[in-house]
């Protein structure tokens, strides 16, 4: 089977799962969602006050980026799912190589947390948020991928190396959390002690976030090429992390 179709094969399978759940695809939107609306319109008035301006256009681009960060992460379940029951062996054991397999599962898993991302996009509109140009939301959308290639690797470089379910979620939210905090996505990092803004520069998630605000609102912190240039160089280095990890796995 050649390297494209075992890709398609994979991807096409990770979306069919994805979207044959309902209760997961509508929960998978409640948390971000209600982020938006509790912070967007109650801090709204603060931050406004403060010179901050309109927060909700603000905090929108953090906000899609949660949504991507969560559900790309989760993503990595399905590797010890199938694991547990049988079907990642049968995947194993057919003659192709493990990046394709890892390449098509990651593939699948960017495309749900894009789509998931593109939906609190539009959600957002419907509440107020306006986006700076709507041919901006091109670029926009390739960072959402980037952002999405980048953590979906890495949720499945997790599970390569975990066996119980429980102890993946707990171990993720442990991490994601933490991620999402300290990306800027909720506050301005202008200001903020030097120790916090060395820890937002070591955050992956913080160049998404930068980059969305720079394409959807026309504000960027550390510079757009910056942005771009760390979001493809980690996804680059997280797909290469979860082959390696994932070509060392028994199923």
């Amino acid at each position: 089977m050649s390297f494209i179709r075992v890709v398609y094969v994979l991807w096409l399978r990770q979306l069919k799962r994805y979207f044959r759940s309902k209760p997961r695809m509508i929960g998978s939107l409640g948390q971000p969602l209600l982020f938006l609306l509790a912070l967007g319109f109650g801090f709204g008035p603060i931050f406004q006050k403060a010179g901050g301006g309109d927060y909700l256009q603000f905090l929108t681009p953090g906000i899609i980026s949660m949504g991507i960060l969560f559900t790309s992460t989760f993503t990595g379940i399905e590797v010890i799912w199938d694991k547990q029951f049988g079907f990642l062996k049968e995947t194993l054991v057919a003659p192709v190589s493990r990046f394709a397999i890892m390449f098509g599962r990651t593939l699948g898993g960017a495309t749900i947390a894009m789509a998931q991302g593109g939906i609190i996009l539009l959600l957002s509109m419907i509440f107020g948020f306006r986006p700076m140009s709507i041919l901006m939301m091109l670029p926009a959308i390739l960072v959402m991928g980037l952002v999405a290639i980048i953590f979906t690797a890495l949720g499945t470089a997790m599970a390569s190396r975990m066996e119980d379910m429980h102890g993946f979620q707990l171990i993720v939210n442990f991490l994601i959390m933490p991620i999402f905090f300290m990306s800027g996505a909720l506050f301005p990092l202008e200001g903020l002690p030097s120790a916090v803004i060395t820890i937002t520069k070591l955050n992956p998630l913080a160049y998404g976030v930068d980059a969305l605000r720079f394409f959807l609102i026309g504000t960027s912190h550390f510079g757009i090429l910056l942005d771009l240039s760390v979001l493809m160089i980690l996804s680059f280095v997280f797909m290469a992390l979860g082959s390696y990890l994932f070509s060392k796995m028994e199923a």
